[in-house]
């Protein structure tokens, strides 16, 4: 049986690097860093919605479903993913960080083969040298043991990962793809990075 995927965008941090700025509205040729990775993921994905704890109205002006972590405080990105899952109407989400614009066209497509094909309840990506667990397909039905993570006031997203037997799904040839866009000088990368 095929299992049904949603994704979220995650825009709820507090982007340090990049002096505070909502990351996810920063313009990256011309256009918010959060609607590069839509448009990475749109033919993925049908339902797609945006975490984001600050400035919820400008995302929302882009027309997608936009919902702010339900713990208060800034607390990472387990935060926005635990709110996702609780939310979620389908068996699994998608995430992806607003600062990745270009993702895999076939993150979805590898993922779900991967939790499918292994039977597990979660898959990253690695890009052959180095793990993007931001970059994750989860069942929903890890929402209650992100909840008790949570409480234990843990906040690694792989060592969760891990807990849960995740699946590192490898996209070798494809390591510019999961380029992080962090600093002021990084939204100057070329397209064709």
């Amino acid at each position: 049986m095929t299992i049904t995927i949603s994704a979220v965008i995650l825009a709820g941090g507090q982007a340090k690097r990049m002096g505070g700025a909502d990351k996810g509205l920063q313009l990256f040729h011309g256009e918010p860093l959060f609607m590069r990775v839509y448009q990475r993921l749109q033919a993925q994905v049908e339902q797609i919605s945006v975490n984001a704890n600050r400035n919820q109205a400008r995302y929302a002006q882009s027309g997608l479903p936009v919902f702010a972590d339900e713990l208060s405080g800034f607390q990472g990105p387990l935060s926005g993913m635990l709110t996702a899952l609780e939310r979620a109407t389908t068996d699994f989400v998608l995430f992806a960080p607003c600062d990745t614009p270009f993702l895999p066209l076939d993150l979805a497509e590898k993922l779900q083969s991967a939790v499918e094909n292994r039977q597990v309840f979660a898959a990253y990506a690695h890009d052959g040298e180095r793990e993007h667990p931001t970059c994750c397909l989860l069942a929903t039905s890890l929402k209650d043991p992100l909840a008790r993570y949570l409480q234990q006031d843990q906040r690694k997203i792989l060592q969760f990962l891990r807990e849960q037997h995740a699946v590192a799904v490898y996209f070798n040839e494809q390591k510019q793809a999961f380029l992080n866009v962090n600093t002021p000088e990084d939204l100057k990368t070329p397209l064709s990075a």
